[in-house]
């Protein structure tokens, strides 16, 4: 069985990543298991904080993503870019520098995001693509997944509730799934 770590990207209670997050998770695909990680707790970086060892949420967070077979990035998508929140916790694993091999080299990674905008999160993932890039991971492009008008696609208590996206979800995790099986 695969495993993968999953984060959301967003510190908001009632937010539409987490909550595709915990639909993807909820999904259990035979072959894959997402373990929903948070970005809760990390604090900004700072060089001076770096020094004096990494904050345990971030160390923590290090090693989950190490042993993983794959990272999903579920990513919000704010004033058409990535979420500042979501790349101060990248930056934070990527310290030390010769560190990334081991954290992030070759690791597949994937995302997906939902906006309550009609263009999903399309900005917010091209904008991740030179980072990713930067850290050396094996990006997973196949099968894109934004998802638009997000105040539609969950109820209040933040459910999927619209098919065609958990239809697209299914069809995304599965294509992952084979990518990471086949690096081989």
């Amino acid at each position: 069985m695969l495993r993968i770590i999953g984060i959301s990207g967003s510190l908001r209670k009632g937010s539409f990543n987490s909550s595709l997050l915990r639909a993807a998770v909820e999904l259990r695909l035979p072959d894959l298991q997402i373990e929903p990680c948070s970005i809760r707790g990390i604090p900004l970086y700072d060089g001076d904080v770096e020094t004096e060892g990494l904050p345990p949420e971030v160390a923590q967070l290090k090693e989950k993503i190490a042993a993983a077979d794959g990272v999903l990035l579920v990513t919000p998508e704010y004033n058409n870019s990535i979420p500042g929140v979501f790349k101060n916790a990248i930056d934070w694993l990527s310290r030390p520098a010769s560190d990334i091999p081991r954290v992030f080299g070759q690791r597949p990674i994937a995302m997906i995001g939902a906006s309550p905008g009609r263009f999903g999160t399309i900005l917010s993932q091209n904008a991740w693509l030179p980072v990713l890039r930067t850290l050396g991971t094996r990006a997973y492009f196949a099968s894109p997944l934004y998802v638009s008008t997000a105040s539609e696609a969950f109820d209040e208590k933040g459910n999927l509730i619209d098919q065609g996206v958990r239809d697209r979800l299914l069809k995304f995790l599965q294509g992952f799934s084979k990518f990471i099986a086949a690096r081989g």
